[in-house]
């Protein structure tokens, strides 16, 4: 699987800035509540890696642990190869993009940006440059003078980026930064970030619930579920290859069928819809009738439905004539892209 994002990528890579990150045998508990148990992921240099999960599996909590902003019960943080784990937030080589942008609402665009500058100390008219260089990598560049309340979400979260790069941080946490957007926008933000992050070279961490942005993003995703890792690996990785039937289940869309063998998982993709046959359906196919027809982009759904299961098929939309609600059908697909995990217990 090729993300659309990844194919944009430019011909030569870009700067690695700063150093990896390290996450040790993590453990965060709330109370009787284990949010973290016993995580270690590793991040390289310029790497950009997604943290992906439902929510409470513990991505946010990792993220923060990383930030400095919450003190992990055991295991430990490091930078490069520095343990950073007992050094407050605010000396870690590291910014954070939230959901919210967390924006002053009375500073304009310019000092917005300036903030950490000026926090550093730096001069006048060094932090003039480096506003003027952030703006213009998120297509900002004449927006120095604007309130930012007069922006609308996308600009505000190129802002909230802007200021988030202008000192040049070793690492980039973004904590959900564009679930707060409209689909359209959104897309187009995760190009941009993309890009950017490629351009800047830095070691970014990305969490979402999002898998179309984990997939779209990340050299590497992290799946998580209950504080624990699933499974690391590529896009590819996890949609072609799931580690386990968690990750099968919560990344893209699955056709289950319950079988002697097992449960067998088949995406939506790789069934074909077919003339019905006179000889009996074999191991990798189903007869049923079309229950319904549905326009998604460059394909179509097809519902089918039989006795045993209801299937999914995305048939694209190559000029061939699509099967119409109510005719019998065959749904076959290849042993290749069948995915069989153990029945879990209690489904049948």
């Amino acid at each position: 699987m090729t993300s659309a994002v990844a194919q944009e990528r430019p011909a030569s890579a870009p700067a690695k800035r700063g150093g990896g990150v390290r996450l040790a045998n993590l453990v965060k508990r709330y109370g009787d509540t284990l949010a973290v148990d016993d995580l270690s992921v590793e991040v390289g240099a310029g790497e950009f890696v997604a943290l992906l999960g439902p929510s409470g599996c513990g991505k946010s909590t990792s993220l923060r642990i990383l930030a400095g902003l919450e003190q992990p019960d055991q295991g430990s943080v490091h930078l490069g190869d520095t343990d950073v784990t007992a050094v407050p937030a605010h000396r870690r080589d590291i910014h954070t993009v939230f959901q919210s942008y967390a924006l002053f609402p009375h500073l304009n665009v310019a000092d917005n940006v300036a903030f950490p500058l000026r926090q550093k100390g730096l001069g006048r008219d060094e932090i003039r440059t480096r506003v003027a260089e952030a703006l213009a990598l998120v297509h900002l560049p004449h927006a120095a003078g604007q309130a930012v309340t007069s922006m609308s979400g996308g600009q505000q979260q190129r802002v909230a980026l802007a200021r988030a790069i202008v000192d040049r941080p070793s690492v980039l946490l973004l904590d959900e930064p564009l679930s707060a957007l409209d689909r359209s926008l959104r897309q187009a933000m995760q190009v941009e970030l993309r890009l950017l992050q490629q351009e800047l070279g830095v070691t970014t961490v990305l969490v979402t619930h999002d898998q179309e942005e984990a997939l779209s993003l990340a050299d590497r995703i992290v799946i998580m579920s209950h504080g624990k890792i699933e499974q690391v690996g590529t896009a590819e990785d996890v949609y072609d290859r799931p580690a386990s039937l968690f990750v099968a289940r919560f990344v893209g869309e699955q056709n289950e069928l319950v079988t002697d063998a097992g449960l067998v998982l088949v995406r939506p993709e790789h069934v074909r819809v077919e003339e019905p046959a006179d000889e009996a359906a074999g191991p990798n196919a189903v007869d049923g009738i079309v229950r319904g027809v549905s326009l998604a982009g460059i394909s179509s759904v097809v519902l089918v439905h039989s006795p045993h299961h209801n299937l999914l098929a995305r048939v694209p939309r190559d000029g061939r004539p699509l099967p119409r609600v109510g005719d019998a059908v065959r749904c076959t697909w290849d042993q290749a892209n069948v995915r069989l995990f153990p029945t879990p217990e209690g489904e049948s």
